[in-house]
């Protein structure tokens, strides 16, 4: 027998516009702030109390389910068969495999089928967690400063690549502010540099990231060893850069990264230099300023790989962000390059398993939209529907909700 599924529909909380509102800067925060030199999670309880929840399917079944006639963005209507946490099945609609008889079935048709997303940048040793992002439909992260502890730490369900703590100058940033806790690790000397890459490649880290701009800081030679080792044990470097002068030194030094889009109006010799690498967006995180978005437009238009990224801990939504996906906007990503810059793209930049584009065989995770997100990106913060690793994510989240006291 095919299990029935009841829709059960609850009210979101309109936030297409303002989104969660910014609270006051902390120290080693510049968000809305756009000459500022550094930048730090900020602890953000604005909204708390405001429910935003998601649209939820009772499946009353765990085994898998078929979406009947769903659109796949990018290939068009299909039957799709999520089983096991994989996606088992895209097929013609109507086409009849013996095994769905024992599944669960959604008439999908006039919904739209989209990866979950993948943010790289995050910081959840700081706020929230990775329940609660995986129920705004994230489906794995990179988490670009760390204490070493959270190494051993549980990040189930989401697949999270992490950094550990920031390389830096002893003194340096964000030892004083608002990574005195572990976020950053200080060393002096070549040598110093070379063993802090060694120990955190050990560790299981994905890239290694310094900060750059904020003195006390490493000197050039203490930055080309780092790039050199982190290289050797084919890690990407990420850098922490906000002006002209430290995103071009970053380039210059062999940076593959930029964490943030820088929020100095950049050169057009700095932009040239980026040509071919990496710049993670998170342009909420300054409050969407003209002069970042610009710059922006002006590396992707100039070669640079654009990944999605919100800096989420400086910024308060546990999900997929609409603030940041205004700006892409802004910027001249459309649709489609806004769900490359947070699927496929990053997917295939850091190395995660089973996640990109929907194919048989990759993982089950994936955003259910009740409109293309081709002719509107903003729906892509709206699902009906979150799936990871093919279980259901029907719980509601809070703006301020998993916030670490």
């Amino acid at each position: 027998m095919r299990t029935a599924l009841v829709l059960a529909l609850t009210v979101p909380l309109a936030r297409g516009c303002g989104g969660v509102p910014a609270p006051p800067a902390t120290p080693g925060s510049d968000a809305g702030d756009d000459g500022g030199s550094s930048s730090g999670p900020r602890r953000d309880g604005s909204g708390e109390g405001d429910e935003a929840t998601l649209p939820r399917f009772d499946l009353g079944a765990r085994d898998g389910v078929v979406l009947r006639g769903v659109t796949v963005v990018g290939l068009g209507a299909r039957d799709v068969t999520l089983r096991e946490g994989l996606v088992a099945r895209i097929a013609a609609v109507g086409a009849a495999a013996p095994d769905d008889d024992a599944l669960a079935e959604l008439d999908a048709r006039g919904q739209y089928l989209v990866p979950a997303f993948i943010d790289s940048h995050v910081h959840l040793a700081y706020a929230f967690d990775a329940p609660t992002l995986a129920h705004g439909g994230v489906a794995a992260a990179v988490d670009l400063a760390a204490p070493l502890g959270f190494f051993a730490t549980d990040h189930a369900p989401l697949q999270l690549a992490l950094c550990g703590p920031m390389i830096t100058a002893v003194g340096g940033y964000p030892t004083q502010g608002w990574g005195a806790g572990g976020f950053g690790l200080e060393v002096e000397g070549v040598d110093a540099v070379r063993q802090a890459v060694d120990q955190l490649a050990e560790l299981g880290a994905r890239a290694i990231k310094l900060p750059l701009g904020d003195a006390p800081e490493l000197s050039d030679a203490e930055v080309a060893a780092l790039v050199e080792r982190a290289h050797a044990r084919d890690l990407p470097v990420v850098a922490h850069a906000l002006a002209d002068a430290d995103a071009s030194r970053a380039a210059d030094a062999g940076v593959d990264v930029l964490a943030h889009t820088p929020v100095e109006p950049l050169s057009d010799d700095t932009v040239a230099a980026w040509q071919g690498r990496t710049v993670i967006s998170t342009l909420d995180a300054f409050g969407g300023a003209a002069s970042t978005i610009d710059n922006l437009r002006r590396l992707r238009a100039a070669g640079t790989r654009v990944l999605y990224g919100t800096d989420l801990g400086n910024t308060g939504i546990p999900g997929i962000d609409p603030n940041e996906l205004g700006h892409l906007v802004s910027a001249g990503l459309d649709g489609a390059a806004i769900l490359a810059a947070a699927t496929a793209e990053p997917a295939a930049f850091w190395r995660f398993d089973g996640l990109g584009p929907l194919r048989e065989g990759g993982r089950a995770s994936v955003l259910l939209l009740d409109r293309d997100p081709l002719r509107d990106p903003s729906v892509l913060a709206e699902p009906t529907a979150v799936y990871i690793d093919g279980e259901l994510q029907p719980k509601s989240w809070t703006a301020g909700d998993g916030i670490k006291d």
